[in-house]
């Protein structure tokens, strides 16, 4: 391995705890043979409002911590590790060469989680001290700046300083695509790029979309669309971060892969039904959450976002209990043909993308049929009724609104094997379809 490559076998766990500004060191997280373990530090637990960073996974209690079966890490900890864009920009980072040539470099969890930015998602942060923490602090950075950066890892190129530490801020967050984090005042965003793969306008697509979801009634961050450097960037709202007088409080999140008890080489079997027998047990306002949950499947499949995977999906953490977080990257995806699958199961072994498979879900989530159906007709009502003004607001053009009416939103493929009091369906999404 390069020799620039730090090799990492501890780190200690520090959180924000619940109306906190300043973080405490929690534990510490130890590598051995492939597996990542953690035990709370003594003065954690004794602290009077400590709490879990997790449960069932990380009771309060001492000692090395037994991992769930099957994973490697805690699922709570893996959560705040970056994904493939910010293992992109760490590696870039590191090795400041052509991501082809960075074929065979593997760097550990731990790497990426002492490598990556301190402001990640959620709570937590990692630090080679217990005893001091030392943020890995922002570079102020315009959006310009901090796209043409997002360009040149694309293309493997190396960062000057500035721009290195403008982008390495945002290296902490999940997802492929290109990001950063700024700050604007009481509001912090995540600010997402177009990416050179693009074959359509990624970032209006996924601005669309969560405006309608939004007007459809559902908890979705908030969104906006800003302009650099005569490219498109989608700006979304934080929600787990407060502004208070002395500073930034942070919320625990959880994504649902770790409430699953899954990690990503059995995501594949990650399941709405089972989702939602968690949310029934564990969750606060349990029937509220479950209707909520049904209906974002609804709207995923109305939009045509196929990526719904368990990471995509989080809750806020209280040490207790649970409560779902607004919904963020509702983006249609590239869509060749009609027939496609959901990321998740919604029931059984089914996840393709259409109506009747939410309807046959409906039981899972305390929903008749009826009430089903008239989610669905709500929200197929509610996209049409706000698809022209949505598209002026993020200056789709005429091709633009014809390349995703049909084909991302509203695809002819969800309303089939609908049957009897559900089959009306199909004919409001023929028609709505054709209003436009």
């Amino acid at each position: 391995m390069n020799s620039k490559v730090p090799k990492y076998d501890e780190a200690y766990v520090w959180v924000w705890l619940p109306g906190a500004t300043e973080p405490v060191v929690a534990g510490r997280m130890s590598a051995d043979n492939g597996l990542v373990q953690f035990n709370y530090g003594k003065s954690y637990l004794e602290r009077e409002d400590a709490i879990p960073l997790y449960l069932p996974e990380l009771p309060l209690q001492s000692g090395e911590l037994p991992l769930p079966d099957g994973l490697t890490m805690p699922g709570s900890l893996r959560d705040a590790a970056p994904d493939a864009w910010g293992r992109r920009v760490i590696l870039n980072r590191k090795f400041g060469v052509r991501g082809h040539e960075l074929d065979g470099i593997e760097l550990s969890e731990l790497t990426f989680l002492l490598e990556s930015g301190s402001d990640r998602i959620g709570a937590l942060d990692f630090q080679l001290s217990s005893r001091e923490y030392v943020p890995r602090s922002p570079t102020n950075a315009t959006l310009e700046e901090l796209m043409e950066s997002a360009e040149r890892v694309e293309k493997g190129i190396p960062l000057s300083p500035d721009l290195d530490q403008a982008l390495h801020h945002g290296s902490s967050i999940g997802g492929a695509r290109p990001k950063a984090l700024i700050e604007d005042g009481v509001i912090k965003h995540v600010a997402k790029f177009s990416s050179s793969s693009d074959v359509y306008n990624v970032v209006k697509a996924e601005f669309v979309a969560m405006r309608l979801a939004s007007l459809c009634g559902l908890n979705v961050a908030p969104v906006s669309l800003a302009n650099a450097s005569g490219k498109d960037v989608l700006l979304v709202e934080r929600f787990d971060r407060v502004k208070v007088e002395h500073g930034w409080q942070r919320r625990m999140t959880v994504s649902a892969l770790t409430m699953l008890e899954l990690d990503e080489m059995m995501a594949r079997y990650a399941s709405y039904a089972d989702l939602a027998d968690i949310i029934r047990h564990r969750f606060t306002k349990p029937q509220a959450t479950l209707w909520e949950l049904f209906a974002r499947i609804v709207f995923n499949i109305l939009s045509g976002n196929t990526d719904d995977h368990a990471r995509n999906h989080a809750a806020f953490w209280d040490g207790e209990m649970l409560s779902l977080t607004p919904a963020y990257d509702i983006c249609p995806q590239g869509r060749a043909g009609q027939e496609a699958t959901q990321a998740m199961l919604i029931t059984g072994e089914h996840r393709a993308s259409r109506v009747a498979t939410c309807i046959e879900a409906a039981h899972h989530f305390h929903l008749s049929q009826k009430e089903a159906v008239q989610i669905v007709e709500a929200q197929l009502q509610c996209i049409a009724a706000h698809w022209a003004a949505v598209s002026d607001e993020a200056g789709l053009a005429e091709t633009e609104r014809n390349f995703f009416w049909g084909r991302q939103f509203l695809n002819p493929y969800a309303f089939t094997a609908l049957e009897g009091k559900s089959a009306r369906i199909t004919q409001l999404a023929d028609e709505l379809r054709k209003s436009q």
